[in-house]
């Protein structure tokens, strides 16, 4: 593909990879551990370093991640790679450290290539998404929170924030920007590296996200401690990824095939397609290092495992059995 650059574009883009965790939480179909170990194992061999596994939520809430304590001890030893798992609380990082699978240190030594490097948290900026997925208000969540990143970075451990609903939500429609604003700096002075703004439920617009950004800017945040989380319910996706990376932003979530949900938002549809995104950016001549060709016959392996094609275009596109 010939690429046609546009002008305020990252020269390269980090690709989060949800894929394994936030793809497969919401399917009906179980997943073994067998499969979820390969389809990580060919994520990296698509040349994808950043991947969120799984969960350590409860089983009982989410059972389709209650295998996380084996998949941890297999996950593939890929070079230069950075593993993350949800952590929902203290009892959820009481559990993964009892997997014994969580390298320490990542945030000193940069880059580990075995077990878990990363953990995540998850705030909302809707108060009602907080209580219906928590079971606290906002503040109540983010005070939970605390020891979990302290512990976390004590150990050496890097710490993202998620930040869901930042847009809009079910119940409350709209969100205000200053909710969303306030709650990511509450994230980043306990001590998140980064914060993930979430559009769960695929209702935001190119003008909101580029106004969100702004404003977080205007309160000291730097792009580079920002991520875009986009789903695409609406067909927003990728162009609000793209005034994103307009802004200075170059992590990106996605989910390979286009896959996951929301198991408390049921209006929540797919993540942005990790080939979708890719197709863009090769066409705008934005680095990724990751070989579309290869992530395509990953997703349409996968959806065969689920028994459904696959919602991404490209992969359909590329793909005549997909």
């Amino acid at each position: 593909m010939k690429s046609y650059p546009l002008a305020c574009l990252p020269e390269r883009v980090e690709i989060y990879e949800v894929g394994p965790r936030d793809g497969l939480q919401n399917e009906p179909t179980r997943i073994d551990v067998d499969t979820k170990v390969e389809f990580i194992s060919r994520l990296g061999d698509a040349g994808l370093r950043t991947i969120e596994v799984t969960s350590f939520v409860s089983p009982r809430l989410i059972p389709q991640l209650g295998d996380a304590d084996e998949l941890l001890s297999r996950l593939p030893h890929i070079d230069g790679m950075r593993y993350a798992v949800l952590v929902p609380n203290e009892t959820g990082l009481d559990r993964l450290l009892s997997t014994g699978a969580l390298s320490t240190g990542a945030l000193s030594t940069g880059v580990l290539s075995t077990g878990a490097t990363d953990i995540a948290i998850f705030a909302s900026a809707s108060e009602t998404f907080s209580q219906r997925n928590l079971n606290k208000t906002i503040s109540e969540s983010l005070a939970m929170f605390q020891p979990v990143v302290d512990r976390a970075l004590a150990g050496g451990i890097s710490v993202r924030g998620y930040i869901s609903m930042c847009f809009g939500d079910p119940w409350e429609g709209t969100v205000q920007i200053e909710q969303a604003v306030d709650v990511a700096l509450q994230l980043l002075e306990m001590g998140c590296n980064k914060i993930s703004l979430g559009d769960t439920i695929g209702v935001a617009t190119p003008g909101h996200v580029s106004r969100l950004i702004a404003s977080l800017r205007d309160k000291g945040v730097q792009t580079a401690q920002m991520a875009v989380h986009f789903h695409d319910t609406y067909g927003q996706a990728l162009s609000n990824t793209l005034v994103a990376l307009s802004t200075g932003v170059v992590t990106v979530d996605s989910s390979a095939g286009g896959l996951g949900g929301c198991p408390y938002a049921k209006s929540a549809t797919g993540n942005l397609a990790t080939e979708d995104l890719i197709w863009m950016l090769n066409g705008l001549g934005v680095e990724t290092g990751v070989d579309i060709s290869s992530l395509v016959a990953t997703s349409c392996w996968m959806a065969k495992k689920l028994g459904r094609t696959s919602p991404s275009r490209v992969v359909q596109a590329l793909s005549a059995d997909c």
